[in-house]
């Protein structure tokens, strides 16, 4: 019973997490987006501390349920493990007992913490689990589900059905493309032939919960007086942390699937209370001489590396689709090429530029809710992966406030419609080498009759005559750099304006 609960809550959690990278209506997140902030390394970088105080004493509580029931990376790899189970019977019973690589686990978390503290957010994007899976769903994954939903729409018209609408499919980064490809293929190896290696080797945030799973109040026990040593649980545990030979969990790595318990015909193992009187002990030993033995053995070095790790991992962290445009409706804009930009631009709500780098995780949420198409992943190396604005595609609408919305880590702190509209993140930059009043001597004021911010006016190219064409003029003081100039300006390749971000967010 306790494994078909925690198989339909683990589906829950899988289908509405990834409906949230896959949705580009924008409908899933006001039900659903609540799944993303409980996520353990974005509440950790948003400083939830009540999402946060909550894992770990759940954790306390009955182990690492989180990695099997709420982490969607972790979920994923039972998906995997479970078909490559089901492929042959010779597989069912493929996995046995390893001992815990504490020096990886731990050198991984100190790693983990140090690239934090250096600003490597690259490292950190790279296995960060909720942000590894969110890069396979938004890259991998949410093509092939706009593909379907746009044949569903063609079918529909056909049907004179207006229940579904196409979207456009497009590639945002091919960088970001391949790491997801080759994250997944690594992974679906790993879970294909070893179950959740990943996790408790690689992962940070199941080495964190780790350590507090060795304390939990309930977890898997052994009676060794039922126990037949059949080995059935061992070669079920996907953790490969039960030591059937000395009737031994490494309550470290367990992630609570609950398997053991179901595989076990003699009921030898249950889910319970840990430090009731007469708890399992290793065969041949009493109770009294065990706990002699552990204050001989002295402190653990896992526990101890752990700490270490931990602190230094702790002072870092404190430390619908667009329409296509026209030109008053007559022809058609093409996309424009993007702009050589000397600061990048980030939403409104980010602060700054330095705020937004040190809070996102990269997982492509915003990417995947953006409405306007204006978010992308980075291809500079210091913030590979990590969202930023261009306006090619879209312009950002200042009513819109969907990426502060729905980013669980702190990266874009929620914004009103309101406060957005006075937040300044760039200004507009006019190059009228490239204005089609100069290369073609025709009329325009396309970015001054869209800016809605009323911070583009048109003067007279040559003062003195009265006759002489319009150019557009900035005031920069009003401009909040929304785009709508940049994305509906008609010169080709490049715009004749273009927005430059701002490294401090400013209200105006």
């Amino acid at each position: 019973m306790l494994r078909k609960i925690r198989i339909l809550l683990a589906t829950i959690f899988f289908v509405g997490i990834t409906l949230l990278f896959l949705d580009f209506t924008g409908a899933v997140h006001a039900y659903l987006g609540w799944m993303a902030k409980i996520q353990f390394l974005p509440a950790l970088l948003a400083m939830n501390t009540g999402i946060i105080a909550v894992l770990l004493v759940l954790t306390l509580l009955f182990g690492r349920v989180y990695c099997s029931v709420i982490c969607p990376l972790g979920i994923m790899q039972d998906i995997i493990s479970w078909i490559h189970g089901k492929s042959a019977k010779k597989n069912r019973y493929r996995f046995s007992y390893s001992p815990a690589k504490h020096f990886l686990r731990y050198g991984i978390l100190v790693g983990f913490g140090i690239a934090i503290t250096a600003g490597l957010h690259v490292i950190v994007a790279l296995i960060a689990p909720y942000s590894a899976y969110g890069r396979i769903a938004s890259n991998i994954l949410a093509p092939v589900y706009k593909l379907g939903n746009n044949f569903f729409a063609w079918v529909a018209e056909r049907a004179g059905s207006y229940a579904f609408y196409s979207t456009e499919i497009w590639l945002k980064s091919a960088s970001s493309l391949a790491i997801a490809v080759l994250t997944f293929a690594v992974i679906f190896i790993l879970a294909w032939k070893h179950g959740r290696t990943w996790c408790n080797s690689i992962c940070p945030v199941g080495s964190v919960l780790g350590f507090f799973s060795r304390f939990s109040l309930f977890a898997p026990v052994i009676d060794t007086e039922k126990c037949r040593n059949c080995g059935l649980c061992g070669k079920q545990c996907k953790a490969a942390c039960i030591n059937t030979k000395e009737h031994q969990i490494d309550y470290s790595r367990c992630v609570a699937c609950m398997d053991c318990i179901d595989s076990c015909k003699d009921g030898a193992i249950s889910f319970a209370y840990r430090y009731r009187k007469g708890f399992p002990v290793k065969p041949g030993m009493t109770e009294e001489k065990e706990m002699q033995q552990k204050g001989e053995n002295g402190p653990d070095k896992g526990r101890r590396a752990f700490i270490i790790s931990t602190a230094i991992a702790g002072t870092a962290v404190a430390a619908k689709a667009q329409e296509m445009k026209v030109d008053g409706g007559l022809a058609e804009i093409e996309h424009a090429e993007k702009p050589e930009r000397g600061t990048p631009i980030v939403p409104a709500g980010a602060l700054s530029l330095k705020n937004f780098s040190d809070h996102c995780t990269a997982c492509q949420l915003c990417v995947s809710a953006c409405p306007n198409q204006v978010l992308r992943p980075s291809t500079s190396l210091m913030n590979l992966m990590q969202p930023e604005m261009s306006y090619e595609r879209g312009y950002c609408r200042p009513e819109c406030t969907m990426c502060s919305d729905v980013c669980p880590a702190g990266a874009i702190r929620p914004v009103t419609r309101e406060e957005k509209s006075s937040i300044q993140i760039g200004h507009a930059v006019v190059n009228l080498a490239n204005c089609v009043v100069n290369t073609d001597e025709v009329k325009c004021g396309n970015c001054a009759r869209h800016c809605p911010a009323g911070a583009i006016r048109m003067v007279r190219e040559d003062p003195s005559d009265p006759e002489s064409l319009m150019i557009p003029t900035v005031n920069e003081e009003r401009c909040i750099g929304c785009g709508a100039c940049e994305n509906l300006c008609p010169a080709r390749p490049f715009t004749a304006i273009h927005v430059e971000g701002h490294e401090v967010h400013r209200t105006i």
